[in-house]
């Protein structure tokens, strides 16, 4: 009952912290989703983690408004989950930061493909998608900054939050 309660607990906080830096003024594509999906899937039940990420972005959308393409989106989001919660049940530095990588260029190519072929902006040919793709570059160094800032940042944290129990028993040890 106690684990179940935590795991909750860390599932509600990943969710509001991710809404209130999706609402606050941050730059382009500078949010903490896919990196909330990732710690989500790695230190939470395969039952919880797709739920983190989905109620992050359906909260913030409540907001922010609905687009075309958000099914694709949030499906992203959850797929990135259920991958890290495969993928990472052993997280090493090298994994966490290879899955980021990979989260955030899947994010990019599914997205953009999305708009490509469900938007007027671009012919519906090889050339459009082409167009699509590059001019999407810029907001994707935003994606793989804040993914990279954020998973190191949540995993960096959780590291430290694991091991102050065992350093504070060493402390007391010590100084007995």
């Amino acid at each position: 009952m106690r684990q179940r309660t935590l795991q909750l607990g860390i599932a509600c906080a990943l969710i509001a912290v991710a809404v209130c830096l999706r609402l606050l003024p941050h730059p382009a594509n500078f949010a903490p989703v896919a990196a909330i999906a990732l710690f989500g899937g790695t230190v939470l039940p395969r039952y919880i983690a797709p739920w983190v990420p989905l109620g992050a972005m359906a909260t913030s959308d409540l907001f922010l408004g609905f687009y075309d393409i958000i099914s694709i989106t949030w499906a992203c989001y959850v797929l990135i989950a259920l991958a890290s919660s495969q993928w990472l049940q052993r997280p090493t530095v090298r994994r966490v930061g290879v899955m980021t990588l990979l989260a955030s260029l899947f994010f990019f190519v599914a997205t953009n493909f999305a708009v490509w072929a469900a938007g007027t902006m671009y012919t519906h040919d090889l050339a459009g998608l082409v167009q699509c793709y590059e001019l999407a570059l810029p907001f994707f160094r935003g994606t793989l900054v804040s993914d990279l800032v954020y998973t190191a940042s949540l995993f960096g944290l959780y590291a430290l939050a694991i091991q102050l129990p065992a350093r504070k028993n060493f402390v007391t040890e010590r100084s007995i």
